[in-house]
């Protein structure tokens, strides 16, 4: 993969920019940049993609996809390239070989980081990271999509609408009470539920979470898997997690599930599923 190729500006596109499934104008059908074309119900796509460390393989032809508006949780012991597999999304690792596309029509492994969070693709790792000397309002201020050049910033001003997206976010992260509070006064739940606030912020199509549970309380967990629950539907999500009780409360009975092992799909189904599969039991939950 050449990581010097042209990587198309969708904040100023061109007519020349229209991104295609084959990779060759005119195979694919034309969306507005910077839209996402979820018209075949899929989200993200990831076909045979290949990553390699100094001969060790962390992906292995992996294939994969995500419907739009689903919340699909990925579970597998350590080393199963979970964390490779949400690096290469997001354009932190390049794969040596692979397709992977946002919708039917952006192929990720032409855009870099900036790029790929502009086209819709919010990421939260395990630790937490908000702005700890401000209050909560400002941090999801601060998130808000505007115009970050210093003279704009100067001159900002919310309007109503911006305000009345501050409030519904506090409401669904459920720390309107907090609004005023510094953020490094708050739990370490509380503060996740508060990235996950500044990245709803940006109006993301596709969230990924690393581990979002992870150095949580049983309760802590049970909120934020009643947040995620509430997302459901205003974006779509990928939730990578070792804890089976919060998979469980994010999967129910008919949410499906991914289990990796080796960089590669080892199953896939309900949660019911993949726990009675001997594969996984064997690879995974067994140990």
């Amino acid at each position: 993969m050449n990581e010097n190729a042209m990587t198309p500006d969708l904040t100023h596109p061109d007519e020349h920019d229209v991104l295609t499934l084959s990779g060759e104008a005119g195979l694919g059908h034309a969306v507005t940049p910077g839209e996402i074309d979820v018209s075949h119900g899929t989200i993200l796509y990831l076909e045979d993609v290949t990553v390699s460390f100094d001969g060790f393989r962390a992906l292995n032809t992996l294939s994969l996809s995500i419907d739009a508006g689903e919340l699909r949780c990925v579970i597998g012991p350590n080393g199963a390239g979970k964390t490779t597999m949400m690096d290469v999304i997001t354009g932190k690792t390049r794969p040596d070989a692979g397709k992977v596309f946002l919708g039917q029509t952006i192929d990720l492994t032409r855009l870099n980081e900036p790029a790929i969070a502009r086209a819709g693709i919010g990421r939260k790792f395990q630790k937490p990271t908000v702005f700890e000397q401000h209050p909560v309002w400002e941090n999801l201020e601060l998130a808000m999509k505007t115009d970050k050049r210093w003279w704009a910033s100067l001159r900002a001003r919310l309007d109503r609408t911006a305000q009345a997206r501050i409030e519904d976010t506090l409401e669904v992260i459920r720390l309107e009470s907090e609004a005023m509070r510094l953020a490094g006064e708050l739990s370490h739940g509380q503060k996740q539920r508060l990235e996950i606030g500044m990245l709803l912020m940006q109006r993301p199509a596709l969230l990924l979470l690393d581990e979002p549970a992870a150095g949580m309380t049983d309760d802590e967990t049970m909120e934020l898997a009643a947040l995620l629950n509430r997302l459901r539907g205003s974006c779509s999500m990928m939730v990578v997690e070792h804890d089976m009780e919060f998979v469980a409360a994010l999967a129910g009975d008919k949410g499906r599930v991914t289990v990796m092992a080796e960089g590669r799909v080892l199953a896939q189904g309900t949660l019911d599923e993949v726990k009675r599969d001997e594969t996984v039991i064997e690879s995974y939950l067994g140990r």
